[in-house]
Parts: C-alpha cells; sequence; structure tokens
C-alpha cells in the first residue's frame, strides 16, 4: 500500500515536472522567435538607412537635372535589380518623362509602359501621393494590352514632400520578378530628398 502511494506520488511530481519543462521550453521558444524576427527588423532598417545614405551621398551638390535623375535612376536600379526607371515630373500644369535604359532592357512589346501614360493619369497619381501598384494604376485610367499585362510588374513612387507630389517614379520589370514591397519602402523614403534635390536644379534653370 505504501508502495502504490509513493509511486502515485512520484508520477504525479513527473508529471507537474513535464508540464513545467513544457510551459518553459514554449516561453523559451517564444522569446527565441522574439529576438529572431527583433534581429531580422533591425537588419531591414540598417539595410534602409544605408540605401538612404548612399542615395543623398549621390545626389548632393546636382545642379544639372538630368545629371541629378541619372544618378537616382541608377541607384534605384541598384535596390531593384533588372528594372526600367522613368521619372514622370509636373510643373505649370504640363508634365515631362525623363528615361535612362536599362543596362539590361527586358524584351518587351514595341510600346512600352512609360508610353501609356496620359496627362490625366499623371495627375491622378501625382493627386493620390501614394505608391500605386499596376492595379491602382489601371483603375486610375492606364491602358495597357491585356496580354502586356501579364508580363510586367509595375509600381509608381510618389516624388514630393509635406504631403505634396510633384511627380512620381515609375519601376517596373518582368512579371516573373515581383518588386518586393520593402524595397519599394526604401525607394519612397528618399523621395522627398529627391524632390528637394530636383527642385533646387529647376530652380537654378530659372536663374
Amino acid at each position: 500500500m505504501y508502495d502504490k502511494l509513493r509511486e502515485k506520488r512520484l508520477r504525479g511530481m513527473v508529471s507537474k515536472l513535464n508540464k513545467e519543462r513544457k510551459r518553459q521550453a514554449k516561453k523559451v521558444d517564444i522569446l527565441c522567435n522574439d529576438l529572431i524576427a527583433a534581429q531580422r527588423s533591425f537588419i531591414k532598417s540598417l539595410d534602409s538607412i544605408s540605401f538612404a545614405a548612399n542615395f543623398y551621398e549621390s545626389i548632393v551638390g546636382a545642379t544639372n537635372l538630368d545629371n541629378l535623375l541619372s544618378s537616382a535612376c541608377g541607384l534605384i536600379k541598384g535596390e531593384i535589380a533588372d528594372a526600367t526607371v522613368a521619372f514622370f515630373l509636373t510643373r505649370n500644369g504640363k508634365f515631362a518623362m525623363h528615361l535612362f535604359e536599362s543596362d539590361k532592357p527586358i524584351a518587351m512589346e514595341k510600346q512600352k509602359l512609360e508610353n501609356c501614360f496620359s496627362a490625366e493619369l499623371v495627375e491622378n497619381i501625382c493627386r493620390s501621393n501614394e505608391v500605386c501598384s499596376l492595379e491602382r494604376m489601371l483603375e486610375m485610367g492606364l491602358e495597357v494590352n491585356p496580354s502586356y499585362l501579364k508580363k510586367i510588374s509595375a509600381a509608381a513612387v510618389p516624388v514630393g514632400q509635406n504631403g505634396c507630389s510633384s511627380g512620381f517614379v515609375l519601376i517596373y520589370r518582368d512579371g516573373g520578378n515581383k518588386l518586393a514591397s520593402e524595397r519599394l519602402k526604401n525607394i519612397a523614403m528618399i523621395m522627398p530628398g529627391l524632390s528637394r534635390a530636383i527642385q533646387g536644379c529647376q530652380a537654378q534653370l530659372q536663374n
């Protein structure tokens, strides 16, 4: 009788110990996952800061608009490989497109995406003052051959500051390589600085 009670108590203690060990293991797993998530977030933040620092270092002191946009184009392509980049800048109710060809052009139809933008569409994108996906641009009036849409991934990133957009950067590439949202966020982060640099170059043209 005594041995049975002792065995029962031992089983109870072992069971309690196992439950406590599982609770502790679960807490350790949660802590490890939180640490890993925090580390990944920190690395992403460093990546964003590094990109912004390199970007501003490359455009500082630029006074020629074409040189400025060419430098910006190269940095954006460094962030999003194999992309075609076109700048749409608005001024006095009109817009101008600045295009810098990729070193590795994407095989496309004769009519490229940047040629499908009307003044109304450019104005709508600028007014939205947000990163616009290809689907959003279609809702705003972009007209493109449906078969062509299957071949590309695209986004329009506003160029502006203080909630006011003076243009946007159109970025697109082969649809097999989707544009990563984190990369687009990095590019959107440096747009206020690019906007100020563009305004400085435009002011130089007036002098």
